[in-house]
Order: structure tokens, then C-alpha cells, then sequence
């Protein structure tokens, strides 16, 4: 066995149709492709979206006709009848109302109702959107309901058969937080003092500075032993004390240098007495020298 001697199995490969090569050949004339129209035509071709030269479907449908709500809820609504079907069948048992004192009568508790219950009952779908109960249908039995909205006919028969209703209430707008203080104690916030209205045709009212009103007059700090009179009072000065880091001492002040003495004055050479006139010379009497008068 050689290369050259395979050869593909007898009928797997098959020569290809050629068309339009005369009558004999069995696809002549029109080569397979009937007689004229235009997918006779060479490149005559129709899209897979032609419908015959009728109004095509996309012209046909309406367009930009209303609109779709993008804040519409949607409710997963149960009816009271289909309540009270589930009642009368014992799906749903009776029991205690949540935070309920326990009665000395003999008198049956309402039924809890709440989405989850109906969920694992089958009434409800999904407990992802919200539950809305309507009024259709007939109810005997006291039922403790739980949901998000009430349609006013249900109320009333919930009412009427001795129940009780209770709306989940989730809060619209933001709310600001509580203010706390650092000691763990709620932050009371200042009461702003009323400010007076002016008169129509009037000058507006002046406040008396004299008399400040009392709700803007700031409280008196109490005293150090009010403020230890309490425990808490107490134990937050000993905490601050504490936390509150120890006063340096202040550097004595040095001392200053003593003032040098002054160096004393140098006496001054005393003059030399001027000779008497009437002194004597030496080896003179007195009495020669007298002269008479």
C-alpha cells in the first residue's frame, strides 16, 4: 500500500450539478430555477424581512403611546376570602398575639398573618415586594394581620370579626440621626427663644434687653458640691481629672546679680597752708620785732 494508491470509499464524494449545460445535461435552459421572476434573475435575492410589498409588521405597531410609570409599586395582593379559605381548611393555626397578656377566659387567640406565613402557605408569591389585602370575600375568624398597605373594606372586616390590624410603616424621607454625647448620654439640643411677630402696619416689636426670656436664659452651672452629689456627676469629675494630663511646674525665677560696689573715692591731696604774716622768722624774738605804736 502506497499514497498514491488511496482512494475515498465509492459514493462519499459526489461531482457537483453543473447547471446550464444544455438539454442533455438535465439542468438546461433554465438551470434549475423555474421559468422568469425574479428569483430566476441573476442577484435576485429577497430578505428574510420582505413581506411581499404589504405594510411591513414595524410600520404597523403603534409607537410612543403613553408611558411606563417608573415609581409604580407593586403589591402582592391577597384577599380576605383567600384567608379565610386557608382558615376553615387549618393551614393556618391559631395562636397568641405577639406581646399579648395572657387572658384568664377560655377564648381562642387571633391568627398571626404576616407575609411569611402566607408565603409558606402559597398565597404569596414573593417576599421581595410589598402586601397589600383587599376586601373580597367573606371572614368569621379573629385574625391578627400584619402587612404593608390595607384596602379600607378588609379593615372593616378584619374589625368586624374581632380583629386587629397593623401597618408596617417604612420611612419616606431621611431622618436625622440622634445626637449623643460623649459620655454615652443623649445630646439635648438648645430651645431656641420664641421671636415675636411683627403687626401689620406696626414697627416690629423690639426685645427688652433688660429681661432676656426665660427659655433663651443659659441654666447656672451647678456647683462642685451639687455636681458631686450625684454618682454619675461624681464619677465623670474622677474621670476628667484622670484624662486631664498633670499641670507642669512653672522654672523658679533666678535670681538677680548683686550690684557691684562702687570703687571708693581716691582722696584729694590736701593744700598747703599759706604762711602766716605774722609769723616769726626763725631766730627773732617777738619782742624785737614789735614795733611800738
Amino acid at each position: 500500500m502506497k499514497l498514491h494508491d488511496l482512494k475515498p470509499a465509492p459514493g462519499s464524494h459526489k461531482k457537483k450539478t453543473r447547471v446550464g449545460r444544455g438539454i442533455a445535461a438535465g439542468k438546461g435552459k433554465t438551470a434549475g430555477r423555474g421559468t422568469k421572476g425574479q428569483k430566476a434573475r441573476a442577484g435576485g435575492k429577497i430578505p428574510a424581512w420582505f413581506e411581499g410589498g404589504q405594510t411591513p409588521l414595524h410600520q404597523r405597531i403603534p409607537k410612543l403611546r403613553g408611558f411606563k410609570n417608573p415609581f409604580k409599586i407593586e403589591y402582592e395582593v391577597v384577599n380576605v376570602g383567600a384567608i379565610a379559605s386557608l382558615v376553615e381548611l387549618g393551614v393556618l393555626d391559631s395562636g397568641e398575639m405577639p406581646g399579648a397578656k395572657k387572658a384568664k377566659a377560655a377564648a381562642p387567640a387571633p391568627i398571626t398573618v404576616n407575609q411569611e406565613i402566607l408565603r409558606a402557605a402559597g398565597l404569596v408569591r414573593s417576599l421581595a415586594k410589598p402586601m397589600k389585602i383587599l376586601g373580597n370575600g367573606e371572614l368569621s375568624t379573629a385574625l391578627f394581620v400584619v402587612t404593608d398597605r390595607i384596602s379600607a373594606s378588609a379593615r372593616a372586616k378584619i374589625e368586624a370579626a374581632g380583629g386587629s390590624v397593623s401597618l408596617l410603616e417604612v420611612p419616606t424621607r431621611p431622618t436625622a440621626a440622634l445626637g449623643v454625647a460623649a459620655d454615652g448620654e443623649p445630646e439635648e439640643e438648645p430651645v431656641a427663644a420664641p421671636r415675636p411677630r411683627a403687626r401689620k402696619g406696626g414697627p416690629a416689636p423690639e426685645a427688652e434687653a433688660d429681661s432676656p426670656p426665660e427659655a433663651s436664659a443659659a441654666p447656672e452651672a451647678p456647683t462642685a458640691p451639687e455636681a458631686a452629689a450625684t454618682p454619675k456627676a461624681a464619677a465623670r469629675s474622677r474621670t476628667k481629672a484622670k484624662a486631664a494630663p498633670a499641670a507642669e511646674p512653672e522654672p523658679a525665677a533666678e535670681p538677680e546679680p548683686a550690684a557691684e560696689p562702687e570703687p571708693a573715692a581716691e582722696p584729694t591731696p590736701a593744700a598747703d597752708p599759706e604762711p602766716d604774716a605774722t609769723a616769726t622768722a626763725p631766730g627773732t624774738d617777738a619782742d624785737d620785732t614789735s614795733v611800738d605804736a
